[in-house]
């Protein structure tokens, strides 16, 4: 699968039900053969089975927006150990799973898949002109 947003992280885009200067953004690392990405079906991290999750979460800070893109700081997982990690999952943390909506699914970018070796992960988001992504 290529990198996307969740079909209903889309809809809550344009009903302003996300908000990405002000929602709490988290990142978590996710192992691609515990885990399908269903972006037309899955909306809420309760979605992502626990056991598929490898590392995090971790909370997207400097958050900005530029010419339509989802920009922020890069991020660092501490210390990640387990399964190789296919994918990056982010999504807004309201406090609950069930209703902590999926924004996006990142499985194609530079350093995927990795096998952690229980070091630190930093995911660098990109520079260019889609930042993080592209609404």
């Amino acid at each position: 699968m290529a990198n996307t947003l969740y079909d209903a992280a889309r809809q809550r885009f344009l009903e302003a039900q996300i908000n990405w200067m002000t929602d709490t953004v988290k990142v978590i690392l996710v192992s691609t053969s515990a885990y399908t990405a269903k972006v037309g079906v899955h909306q809420y991290l309760s979605d992502v089975a626990s056991s598929a999750r490898i590392a995090g979460p971790v909370t997207l800070t400097s958050k900005a927006t530029t010419g339509g893109a989802a920009d922020a700081a890069d991020c660092t997982f501490v210390s990640v150990s387990g399964n190789s990690i296919g994918a990056i999952i982010i999504y807004v943390d309201t406090g609950v799973e069930s209703t902590s909506p999926l924004i996006a699914y990142i499985d194609t970018a530079t350093g995927l898949p990795i096998t952690p070796n229980g070091g630190d992960i930093i995911v660098t988001w990109d520079n260019g002109t889609n930042k993080i992504f592209k609404v």
